[in-house]
């Protein structure tokens, strides 16, 4: 049987060596991770130092960077363009974990590279992609190192949830209004104004267009003071328990699988609700009335119901009447309806019911429609 002998690649700078770069990656910004990186980087720089065999050419390190997405590592996708380029034999990384704990990007970038001539050694596992008899074993690992991952995730959720159980967690972003100074969250007066008057239009029954309008039309600038009001934004501010004093931890949540994903929290977790964590900006009597006109106002665009629905029917066939838009230039919102009445036909068992003696009821109603259009500005005279 004929025997195989696998040649490893053999490219090498002008001295004869084999030009080695070394990837390092922590990814936290914490003391410990950075003695991590320093320990790293000061290793691949003593390991190269009198090899008769391989130069170093360079040492790529990503700090405080996730290893599940390589979008965010600069380094990295700067080490694959310089091996595109040529300039780069073999890859020296610490384990599988450091190179990427994404199964799919691992295996995509270790063919990527091989496809180049490029081999990458992984110390700890003792691994070697040049050796095609590896793949196979570091596809288990690459899977592996993903389920270390995605447990890590899951240990540091359910630490931040400990926190939220007790109260000792505290929020990272501050709204407007608000500040934090020292580790506490103190109110901001100049922008506090403008949550305050936010709050007082809408508890006078101004809509969230008419509030982002007139912020916009004075010139206030909006919480990131860079781009202009707008009525998602508004919404956001009326419907926050910050500014009573209220925190709610726990409105989205990262999903488990890769890629990770933050979805709004609907009833899958718990959430948590501590009050008075901090100096108020609103009364809680205005707040609670804001959250009621809103989920009025949610409601009537939901729901499909109008003054008149399922009031009116046909006395021949029994079916309501379809609601109407259509404004009377002539008589108003008032002749709208009468209009309405006097001439819709409902569908039954599809064909149209043509009853049109109405008349009767028209009259007997007036009144009511007549006072119904008066609480509305824009109805005329009926």
């Amino acid at each position: 049987m004929a025997k195989v002998t696998i040649i490893q690649p053999t490219k090498t700078d002008e001295s004869g060596k084999i030009r080695a770069a070394a990837y390092c990656r922590v990814s936290t910004n914490t003391a410990d991770q950075h003695n991590s990186y320093t320990v790293q980087m000061e290793y691949y720089t003593h390991k190269f130092e009198g090899s008769a065999t391989e130069i170093l050419v360079g040492i790529y390190a990503d700090e405080g960077v996730t290893g599940t997405s390589t979008g965010k590592r600069e380094d990295f996708l700067r080490m694959i363009y310089d091996c595109h380029k040529g300039r780069i034999d073999r890859i020296y990384t610490k384990s599988i974990s450091r190179f990427s704990r994404n199964s799919k990007d691992s295996l995509q970038y270790i063919r990527e590279l091989k496809a180049l001539g490029v081999s990458v050694y992984f110390e700890k596992e003792n691994i070697d992609t040049g050796m095609l008899s590896d793949e196979m074993l570091f596809t288990i690992l690459g899977g592996l190192a993903q389920e270390e991952s995605t447990s890590l995730s899951r240990n540091i959720r359910w630490s931040l949830r400990k926190k939220m159980q007790n109260g000792t967690l505290q929020k990272a972003n501050i709204p407007i209004g608000y500040l934090k100074i020292d580790g506490k969250i103190v109110v901001d007066p100049d922008r506090a104004a403008v949550v305050r008057r936010i709050f007082e239009m809408a508890y006078s029954g101004y809509g969230s267009y008419s509030i982002a309008k007139v912020l916009n039309q004075e010139g206030i600038p909006s919480p990131d003071r860079k781009s202009k009001w707008y009525p998602e934004v508004v919404v956001r501010i009326l419907r926050s328990e910050w500014y009573v004093g209220d925190l709610l931890f726990q409105k989205t949540f990262m999903t488990d699988t890769l890629p990770h994903k933050q979805k709004p929290n609907h009833g899958e977790y718990d959430q948590y609700y501590m009050t008075d964590t901090h100096e108020p900006i609103v009364r809680r009597e205005m707040f609670d009335k804001v959250q009621e006109l809103l989920a009025h106002r949610s409601r009537k665009k939901t729901d499909g119901t109008y003054t008149f629905s399922g009031k009116i029917c046909c006395a021949k066939c029994g079916c309501s009447y379809l609601h109407s838009e259509q404004k009377n230039s002539r008589h108003g919102y008032a002749g709208a309806i009468g209009a309405m009445l006097r001439t819709a036909a409902t569908v039954l068992s599809g064909k149209k019911c043509l009853n049109m003696r109405l008349s009767p009821f028209i009259t007997s109603c007036s009144g009511t429609i007549r006072r119904f259009c008066s609480r509305h500005s824009r109805c005329s005279t009926a």
